[in-house]
């Protein structure tokens, strides 16, 4: 190779490494262009969202003290709040409204979708009426319920059931019908939410499988388990996950109708982290607490996940 040559093809490398860099520049630009609008979103969204997670993981480990510095005492507050002899009852109590929540609050809402989809004409003012509830705000649904659960022969749950000769009951007032009371009022409160999402899942599933099914002699029962059920697998599995995790977080019902009792028989976990917190004002135990609950639900998420990705493999 002459030396004319040499330098002719040393001076074509520069042009096309700055071509190239040119056409790199050219397709990753929008991206950044992009990036850069949305990076002040971006921020306070991790600020607001993120910032106070990171804070309370820190919190955990520390004591802080209202208006003064935080003390670093490593695991103490979470052998504190594991140690706490309220911990199993509140725990078993969240347990046990989780699996009344799931067994008789999770089927109603699917149930009405289906039934509301089966009335063509009329399924958007029963729509609007499974929704209604969700409009009441909770702490206005929670009172008017617990007028409605007065134990007494005049109340209005009782005086219905004095009718056909049952009651009075105590409702709220006895260990073992309080929790039962109160998944009752959540599924009347939250269905409407899950049956809106329902229907509109409903819609996507194809027209054809329900008109074979008919053709062959299906009743509405049948195409449902065959038909309905598979098809809205995914969008039910979703579901469960979103209520198991809500349902573990219940507050605001046991604190506002029975505030933990009779005799602790409604104290839930997250009862117990706002008892560290506004009671005995020890922030610390309160994050300790509230990390150990979402480690938990994390875990469950993560192996839900996992269950349903090898399901669908399979």
């Amino acid at each position: 190779m002459s030396e004319q040559a040499r330098l002719s093809r040393s001076a074509v490398r520069p042009a096309n490494r700055a071509s190239g860099l040119t056409r790199r520049w050219r397709r990753a630009r929008p991206g950044l262009v992009a990036l850069g609008i949305a990076l002040p979103a971006i921020l306070v969204y991790l600020y607001f969202s993120w910032g106070p997670i990171v804070s309370s993981l820190i919190m955990s480990w520390q004591n802080p003290v209202p208006g003064g510095t935080a003390e670093w005492v490593g695991w103490d507050n979470f052998v504190y709040v594991l140690t706490d002899p309220g911990l199993p009852q509140a725990a078993l109590n969240t347990v046990y409204y989780t699996v009344l929540a799931v067994l008789f609050g999770f089927p109603v809402p699917l149930a009405l979708a289906v039934f509301i989809s089966e009335l063509k004409k009329r399924a958007w003012y029963f729509s609007g009426l499974a929704y209604l509830p969700v409009v009441v705000p909770p702490v206005v649904a929670i009172l008017l319920w617990k007028f409605f659960y007065e134990p007494s022969d005049d109340g209005v749950f009782n005086s219905i059931l004095g009718l056909v000769g049952i009651g009075p009951l105590p409702w709220l007032n006895s260990t073992a019908m309080a929790m039962p009371s109160i998944v009752l009022e959540t599924t009347w409160a939250g269905a409407g939410s899950a049956v809106i999402i329902y229907i509109a899942a409903l819609t996507s599933v194809p027209s054809e499988l329900y008109e074979a099914a008919e053709l062959d002699g299906a009743g509405i029962w049948k195409r449902v388990w065959h038909v309905t059920l598979p098809q809205m697998r995914g969008i039910i599995g979703t579901m469960l996950l979103l209520q198991v995790i809500g349902t573990m977080q219940i507050f605001t019902e046991p604190f506002l109708f029975t505030g933990g009792g009779p005799q602790n028989a409604t104290k839930t976990l997250l009862m117990s982290v706002y008892d560290y917190a506004f009671i005995r004002v020890d922030y610390g135990a309160a994050t300790a607490l509230s990390v150990l609950l979402a480690v938990v639900l994390a875990f469950f998420s993560v192996a839900y996940l996992l269950l349903t990705r090898r399901w669908s493999r399979s």
